[in-house]
């Protein structure tokens, strides 16, 4: 694995006396989240790879199992399998860029942005706010080639808020956990092992490839505690399934917007507790 170094200019020589402003402190903020997209974005690879295997799933398998499966929910097969594959793309995409985070503090420019007169928790929310740019991306040229294949999605302003929203919450739960791998794992070889059971075996029992209710019941009901459960039943709901069928499966009720609230919930608590903890984990690493 080949290292790379990016200049930190826009931090150099600053001390907190230097950032009276909020603009002074914004600007810190978005070096930092410049840098680290230069990171992620700078080689095709970093940018091709998580998305080849979903838009495969999504262009090629879907469209052919389609053909044997029938509708779930009232949603056409290959419309439902792309959306499912989302809940692949927005994990796989989070925790290649924490394999990032573990090249830049093995071999990268990580300790001296951490003697650098700025909070530390910046280092991990600018890595996280690059992560979910690039998982943005991604997503947006996953829907793309799936419509253009021929899945059918009914967007409205509120449906893709949902569908925004439910991305945002995953990303930022998956990257939170991808940072604390990040700083626990000695090595990126280390790191790249947990990549299947963190970023791929949760896709399987989240309802992405068929409906929680078609598992036995209790791996339904760890299939409920699951954070990429509720995003995938959000995306559904946000763009293809306004009765909210994945919804319904996973509280077993009747008002639709009421389900999204909470599993909208239940991804911001776990956005917010991996971010947490993936700080606190951050900042005791960086003294030893």
């Amino acid at each position: 694995m080949i290292a790379t170094t990016t200049t930190i200019d826009g931090l150099a020589g600053t001390s907190a006396a230097a950032w009276p402003s909020f603009r002074g402190r914004l600007g810190a903020f978005t070096t930092l989240v410049v840098r680290r997209l230069s990171l992620n974005l700078r080689n095709p690879r970093a940018i091709v790879l998580p998305l080849a295997t979903p838009v495969l799933i999504a262009v090629v398998m879907a469209p052919a199992l389609a053909k044997t499966a029938g509708a779930v929910g009232g949603v056409g097969y290959m419309t439902y399998l792309a959306i499912g594959t989302a809940g692949l793309l927005v994990p796989l995409s989070c925790m290649q860029a924490g394999l990032s985070s573990v090249v830049d503090r093995v071999s990268g420019n990580q300790p001296d942005l951490v003697a650098a007169p700025v909070p530390r928790a910046w280092l991990v929310i600018g890595n996280l706010s690059a992560a979910i740019v690039t998982s943005a991306l991604q997503v947006g040229a996953l829907v793309v080639f799936s419509a253009f294949r021929g899945a059918t999605f009914h967007a409205t302003a509120s449906g893709i808020l949902w569908f925004s929203a439910a991305s945002l919450g995953l990303a930022t739960a998956v990257y939170g956990l991808a940072e604390l791998l990040a700083n626990r794992t000695g090595t990126a070889e280390e790191y790249v092992n947990a990549i299947p059971t963190v970023g791929i075996a949760p896709w399987f029992f989240a309802g992405s490839l068929f409906p929680i209710s078609s598992m036995p019941g209790w791996i339904g009901a760890v299939a409920k505690a699951l954070p990429v459960t509720h995003a995938v039943a959000l995306m559904r709901y946000g763009l293809v399934d306004p009765r909210g069928s994945d919804l319904h499966a996973v509280w077993g009720m009747n008002n639709a917007a009421a389900m999204a609230g909470f599993s909208l919930t239940v991804l911001a608590a776990y956005a917010a507790v991996l971010t947490a903890a993936a700080i606190k984990v951050f900042q005791s690493a960086a003294v030893r």
